[in-house]
């Protein structure tokens, strides 16, 4: 009978146990690789080398944004960025400012971080991921797009972020 109830308490513990999540940590390069939180870049080095000037600095298109917001509520991201690469530096603070201002529920967010070559611990495997920051966008666990690198044809990034979430037929900058 002990051993009944110890093999059923195994299972149920094991069935119940969430996937463990691997946070963000620095490697031999200095380099975050792993799953970080807007937290992570508020912290040094980074909130003083890169994220918190282009945060500070960036102005949002608030009628895009306002625009943005309804369609976010039902999308999941996920995204890939390298602390060493400078499109990153230069995105994901404004990304994170655009979901801030839309109020997103970061719970529905996974930012995965990579080294140089675009690799963190099997994270990537199945994304193809050839260039950061790369953005992709899920409606009811499918994807609708995603962005690559730097807007298109000089919009802003949350131009570019409501052409997908909408479901217009956004082709990012590598995209034939």
């Amino acid at each position: 009978m002990k051993k009944t109830i110890y093999i059923l308490a195994t299972i149920v513990l094991t069935a119940c146990a969430s996937p463990k999540k691997i946070s963000a940590t620095k490697n031999d390069k200095g380099n975050l690789v792993g799953i970080a939180t807007k937290t992570d870049f508020e912290q040094e080095p980074y909130a003083s080398e890169w994220f918190n000037d282009y945060y500070g600095y960036y102005e949002t298109d608030k009628q895009t944004v306002a625009e943005l917001k309804p369609y976010l509520k039902n999308v999941t991201i996920k995204g890939f960025m390298g602390t060493w690469c400078g499109d990153s530096q230069r995105e994901i603070p404004n990304f994170y400012k655009i979901l801030d201002e839309v109020n997103y529920n970061y719970n529905n967010l996974e930012l995965v971080t990579v080294d140089r070559k675009k690799k963190a611990q099997g994270l990537e495997k199945g994304y193809n991921i050839k260039r950061v920051p790369t953005f992709i966008f899920y409606k009811d666990g499918k994807e609708i797009g995603r962005f690559v690198e730097h807007t298109v044809n000089g919009n802003s990034l949350e131009h570019d972020m409501l052409q997908i979430v909408s479901e217009k037929g956004y082709k990012h900058a590598y995209q034939k």
